[in-house]
């Protein structure tokens, strides 16, 4: 069985090509054969020549740029390091497309569309932090040691009667409606949270 040909590594082209070897692109606007594509026969061997001399353009291109090299430590047999030369490519210069489609906009809430109904602003965004006079020290709003769990430490709390009475007429301890209001409050945004996932998938 014969060797195959090796093709030339010189390539000539009437109009020159451009590169982007950030991305390891080669434009080529020359045109292509119009008989060898309507052959079905050749059709698929212009196309292979044509990308093969566009490929060896990019690589001789590519021995052009600087060069700089990096040692790679060998196995745990025989220590041995070898030097590996890489080429230093610059930034790409083509913006290539979106890898995933655009995000697609989710779907108004309820009280976003009342809001936009009514007229009313979004207010700006306060920041997450408060300052505790006690502590001298700036704290969470809510969350893990939040402001709003300030009263669950504390082992005194005045108590308002009027305020502080179960349906027996009983007194009950603020902190535990303290913590039975975040819960209940809790509760009441994850019920409105799933009637809006609802709402945006139309059911």
């Amino acid at each position: 069985m014969s060797e195959p040909e090796l093709k030339s590594a010189l390539v000539e082209k009437p109009i020159d090509v451009s590169y982007d070897f950030g991305n390891l692109a080669v434009f080529d606007t020359n045109p292509l054969n119009r008989d060898l594509l309507a052959d079905d026969k050749q059709k698929e061997a212009h196309l292979q020549s044509v990308a093969r001399e566009n490929v060896q353009l990019l690589v001789n291109q590519l021995l052009q740029l600087p060069l700089k090299r990096s040692t790679e430590g060998g196995d745990s047999t025989d220590h041995k390091s070898s030097t590996v030369p890489l080429f230093v490519l610059p930034q790409p210069s083509t913006q290539l497309p979106r890898e995933k489609p655009i995000p697609k906009q989710k779907a108004p809430t309820k009280w976003e569309l009342f809001a936009a109904k009514k007229g009313i602003q979004k207010k700006a965004k306060e920041g997450k932090l408060v300052w505790d006079e006690q502590t001298k020290e700036w704290v969470p709003k809510w969350g893990y040691k939040g402001k709003n769990k300030q009263m669950d430490d504390q082992w005194l709390v005045e108590v308002d009667e009027e305020k502080h009475k179960n349906n027996d007429g009983e007194l009950v301890d603020p902190r535990s409606l303290n913590r039975m209001d975040r819960k209940r409050l809790v509760k009441k945004n994850q019920l409105q949270q799933e009637r809006n996932a609802k709402r945006a998938l139309g059911q």
